[in-house]
């Protein structure tokens, strides 16, 4: 049945393909992807980049930057905890470490561990846009950037206002093992903005609380988010930004199965940000930025009262600025960071990392798009390395143009990497050395009328690629420089957007990737945590249809791990919207298949999600 359901979305995208002479068009605001020193249209990047839009995010049935991400193709999720509770990602095969998450062009990298790198205080109705860039970008944002970039964009009101999202939820199921009673969700997110000619000032906070889907995966979830926009003149503008989230959720199985059954975690998070930008010329702009996070991680391991607490520290300060000649532009840029950690099982360590950009960006021909530059980085622990990358586009039609880029990058370990000690479960190795990536991928876009058609081949290595890894059950893991990781893959991606009157419009979105991963130099008698858990195939497919302010959106997610089965989810998403209101019912996972993303770790059955929202913005 679903092999049928997805042979005729292939023959629905050719024919509505075929209908295009006959449409009519469809006009989309071009997104403009900000790089910290070059603002290039997305029909002009020579990357390989997607974006989900603010409109795309109002109809998918999710309610956390995690649940929206699920949808994105490449984007791997692991997901132990349900709803946003505690997720590791990673793009086009890559570990959980090898992706740099960003808020606004800033890089929130947590020293400690990249479990934590999603645990943000942006509720859904902040973001303007998600923008997924695949491959290494050291070039462009620096450390960490292994294997892609994920840059969270929040929105920037124009209008004074408020907005109110409420929810509630349930899988009707019991807890049978705890409570007794029966599991639901149920959250509000709110909004006000005070917008002027010269100031927009927004505030954003939420509420989700649940008491799981299965014993012991209770979470409660508070955030708050400001975000400050000042326009000097014409010339001169300042964001600042302010985030705090508390999240604490049962861990039943999470991390050391099954003795943690009864295990709970609470991780607090703040972030802040000051960054502007500064139009010295029609040739000159600088763009410094200052940011600062904080970590408190809180893990309690019962019934033997075992407790884990984290507190890190981040502090970065950045200058860019990019200079325009009539032959091209020029980019250059440096970065300070300093970390540090106070621990209970990794103990007190500091270090500081120092970048330096330089990119050049040319058109050689009329047609041909040249981007290179390099990335050098010093830190305190492993001292200096280069990073250089070349990006180029030629656009043989003007809706056709062939990609092709090479990139390198660096990913530092871990604190929890290097130094974690919590024996006999997990220990860290102080001798690790950075792993380091190289990537060339080639492929096409494709725009006609309302259809788009991306495809991208790629080839990369990861070279002393780090694990954890035991020669036995009755050993610790321990992480290692373990080889060579060498993947191979192709990624298509499709939209078609076909107006079926002048009151309905429907979108299609159907994207494949397929991975090819081989572990070269390595050991292979040991056993391995991460490496075996990455996708070979994954399909994510959106079908939206809006009749006036009626829409409704049905999802498809398939994915096929190298270890463990393969799995279909399904989600949709009815909405009605009159006037300020809107109403909308969520069905996740409405087959109700059984899968996991992690271990053994099973997650939610069928559930059903009925919520309504007042926007006056």
């Amino acid at each position: 049945m679903r092999i049928i359901y997805f042979t005729l979305l292939i023959l629905l995208c050719i024919k509505v393909r075929a209908q295009d002479a006959r449409d009519t068009a469809i006009n989309i605001n071009e997104v403009v992807i900000n790089e910290n020193r070059f603002s290039t249209p997305i029909s002009k990047q020579n990357r390989n980049v997607y974006i989900i839009d603010k409109e795309t995010i109002a109809k998918l049935p999710a309610r956390s930057i995690q649940e929206i991400l699920q949808y994105a193709n490449g984007v791997d999720l692991r997901q132990r905890g349900p709803f946003g509770s505690q997720v590791d990602i990673s793009v086009d095969g890559g570990s959980f470490e090898q992706t740099v998450v960003l808020l606004n062009g800033t890089k929130i990298i947590d020293p400690q561990t990249a479990h934590n790198m999603l645990n943000l205080p942006i509720p859904v109705e902040a973001i303007e846009r998600i923008e997924i860039i695949r491959g290494p970008a050291a070039r462009i944002y620096g450390i960490n950037s292994l294997t892609g970039a994920i840059n969270i964009i929040t929105k920037k009101q124009d209008h004074s206002g408020f907005l109110v999202n409420a929810y509630g939820g349930s899988n009707f199921e019991k807890d049978s093992e705890g409570t007794g009673d029966t599991f639901y969700g149920r959250g509000i997110q709110l909004g006000t903005v005070l917008s002027s000619k010269k100031q927009q000032h927004s505030l954003f906070g939420s509420h989700d609380k649940s008491n799981g889907y299965r014993y012991n995966t209770q979470f409660e979830n508070n955030k708050i988010f400001y975000q400050g926009n000042y326009q000097i003149d014409n010339s001169n503008e300042i964001m600042t930004s302010f985030g705090y989230i508390n999240n604490h959720f049962g861990a039943n199985g999470f991390y050391a199965a099954p003795g943690d059954r009864n295990s709970s975690e609470g991780i607090q998070t703040t972030i802040a940000a000051v960054q502007s930008r500064h139009i010295l010329s029609e040739r000159w702009t600088l763009l410094p930025r200052l940011s600062y996070r904080y970590n408190d991680d809180d893990y309690r391991y019962t019934p033997t009262t075992g407790r884990s607490r984290h507190f890190s520290n981040s502090l970065a300060a950045e200058f860019n600025t990019s200079y325009k000649m009539n032959s091209g532009e020029l980019g250059f840029g440096t970065e300070v960071r300093s970390e540090d950690i106070n621990s209970s099982n990794i103990g007190e360590h500091d270090r500081r990392n120092l970048g330096i950009y330089g990119q050049y960006r040319t058109y050689l021909l009329e047609n041909l798009n040249i981007n290179i530059g390099a990335y050098a980085n010093y830190n305190s622990d492993y001292k200096w390395q280069v990073y250089p990358g070349l990006d180029a586009s030629y656009a043989i039609t003007s809706g056709l143009k062939l990609v092709g880029n090479i990139g390198t990058s660096q990913r530092t370990p871990s604190f929890t990497d290097l130094y974690l000690n919590q024996r006999p479960g997990n220990i860290g190795n102080a001798s690790l050395t950075p792993e380091n990536a190289f990537q060339a991928e080639l492929g096409f876009k494709y725009v006609y009328r309302n259809f788009s058609l991306d495809s991208y081949y790629f080839y990369r290595k990861i070279s002393n690629y780090i694990d954890w890894t035991r020669a036995s059950t009755s050993e610790p893991w321990q992480s290692n420089n373990m080889g060579s990781m060498v993947t191979g893959g192709f990624n298509i991606r499709s939209n078609y957007s076909m107006a079926l009157s002048t009151q309905a419009k429907l979108n299609i979105n159907l994207a494949y990737s397929y991975l090819d991963s081989e572990f070269r130099d390595g050991q292979p008698n040991l056993q391995s945590k991460y490496l075996i858990s990455s996708l070979k195939h994954q399909v994510t497919n959106t079908v939206d249809l809006q009749y006036k302010k009626f829409s409704v959106l049905f999802a498809t997610r398939f994915s096929d791990r190298i270890a463990g089965s393969s799995y279909w989810v399904n989600d949709f998403r009815l909405s009605q919207s009159l006037q300020k209101f809107t109403v909308y019912v969520d069905a996740q996972n409405i087959f109700d298949t059984t899968y996991s993303e992690i271990g053994t770790i099973p997650l939610p059955s069928r559930w059903f999600s009925l919520g309504i929202k007042f926007v006056n913005l």
